[in-house]
């Protein structure tokens, strides 16, 4: 199919052009000025997209997610049919999850049971990191195997004790690892230990409710094992990726990190510009909805993290989409937030909410674009494939309306989830039409797309790598 996109401003990570978007097949073959004989001879039997007043932006990449992911008895309620459905009707066209190794398990039968979950299945196209949950001389040698088939990125904790947990000195080998293999480390950054003595001490008074799971991880434990990470990283010459960074301390940590020439990124996610430790604290069980790790922070850590994007020492936006039913599931935590799962669903909503910033004067619309779409592209090697408006690029393409008016809410969001946690919030800006590989996927407001649509991944190394 032929496609031609007109009368729309095309945003890239540099600025805005008028142009018209030329699609052939599942490329973007140029960026044409309107109404060149480029364009005209083009549209000559070439469905026409009229996005007049709309912006046109690449497909975003949401580089962290969790579809069909085990935590506490339960699985995270979107599986990758209905998640990566939720994802394209956000304006999100490639996703990249997370694999996971069983302890005493390999890293292969870690990646193809993840392969088994999605393939065939995925309305957009999809790549996987893998977390290494038992580092070894076994995991290490696979990890530069899985290098070679396109999982260029493999993902560590330093929370989680007796799940996800490595210590220090594992941690260091598997950074070595990466370094030699020219991957990418991951790293969920809390003291896990320390909050698992503090999660104990608190269950002991009787302290149960949803609001005791962020008191018992505080920010200074986030700062620390951030700060723990970079230095890790350092000593095996190898880069750091930071995930879901929620605090002031953490920032402040990878900011000093990149001032010094190392390769340190990080990115935050939705929830922490949006949300706050206020809603953990809300009456009942209803700040269970709200628990996630690292937990919602204070309010006064959002304006940091807003200037972090601006600064670039916040690299991406996220969703860390993990979605966990409030019946049944979140209340396997009923009195003790130690058991509630982890996890908040947002797939469907970033772009939007991070375009609010742009309405807040938070960040540029060219800023927009490069944290959703562009750098996280780069990041996990899937530039210039995906990422950019360019020719030869794929035509992963997204006409967004920035007056539309919309109510977030579960009533009316396709995410497999029971709840909302922005439940009632009205934003201005709404995706109209997505295009996956030249795939109308949303058509001025209608899903159109197909399930095993997309396709996986062989992602490349990291573009920022020095």
């Amino acid at each position: 199919m032929r496609i031609l996109i007109s009368g729309g401003t095309v945003v890239s990570p540099t600025g805005t052009q008028a142009a018209e978007v030329l699609v052939d097949g599942e490329r973007i073959v140029a960026l044409a000025a309107p109404g060149s004989d480029l364009a005209n001879s083009f549209a000559e039997g070439a469905r026409r997209v009229d996005a007049s007043g709309r912006l046109v932006i690449p497909g975003a990449v949401d580089v962290h997610t969790h579809m069909e992911m085990p935590f506490g008895g339960t699985s995270s309620a979107d599986t990758f049919a209905t998640g990566t459905r939720a994802a394209a009707w956000g304006g999100t066209t490639t996703i990249v999850d997370f694999a996971i190794q069983s302890k005493g398990g390999t890293l292969r039968a870690g990646l193809d049971a993840w392969h088994q979950k999605a393939e065939g299945h995925c309305a957009i196209d999809y790549g996987f990191h893998m977390i290494v949950s038992d580092v070894n001389e076994q995991s290490c040698k696979e990890m530069d195997q899985l290098v070679g088939e396109g999982v260029t990125s493999f993902k560590l904790f330093m929370a989680y004790p007796g799940v996800f947990y490595s210590t220090d000195g594992e941690i260091l080998k598997a950074m070595q690892q990466a370094r030699d293999s020219a991957a990418t480390i991951m790293m969920h950054a809390e003291n896990g230990t320390a909050i698992d003595v503090l999660v104990s001490q608190a269950l002991s008074r009787g302290e149960t409710a949803p609001r005791f799971h962020g008191i018992t991880r505080p920010d200074r434990l986030e700062a620390e094992a951030t700060g723990r990470a970079i230095a890790l990283a350092k000593v095996a010459g190898a880069p750091v990726y930071i995930v879901h960074l929620s605090t002031t301390g953490a920032l402040e940590a990878v900011a000093e990190a990149r001032d010094q020439g190392q390769n340190a990124f990080a990115e935050t996610c939705p929830q922490y510009l949006f949300l706050s430790a206020d809603d953990l604290a809300r009456d009942g069980f209803e700040g269970a909805k709200y628990v996630c790790s690292p937990p919602l922070r204070a309010r006064e850590h959002q304006a940091n993290l807003w200037r972090g994007l601006r600064t670039n020492d916040l690299s991406v936006v996220s969703t860390d989409h993990c979605p966990f039913c409030f019946k049944e599931q979140k209340e396997l935590g009923l009195g003790d937030f130690s058991k509630i799962p982890n996890g908040i669903p947002g797939v469907e909503h970033r772009v939007d909410l991070t375009f609010q910033g742009v309405l807040a004067g938070e960040i540029a619309l060219a800023r927009w674009v490069e944290v959703n779409a562009t750098t996280p592209a780069r990041m996990f090697g899937l530039y210039p494939r995906k990422g950019v408006l360019a020719p030869g690029s794929d035509a992963d393409i997204v006409v967004y309306d920035p007056a539309a008016k919309q109510t977030i809410s579960s009533a009316t969001h396709h995410m497999s989830v029971d709840y909302s946690a922005y439940e009632g919030k009205e934003v201005t800006g709404r995706v109209d039409t997505v295009l996956s590989r030249g795939q109308f996927v949303i058509d001025a407001g209608q899903y159109v797309g197909s399930e095993g649509h997309g396709k996986f991944l062989i992602r490349g190394v990291n573009d920022y790598l020095v």
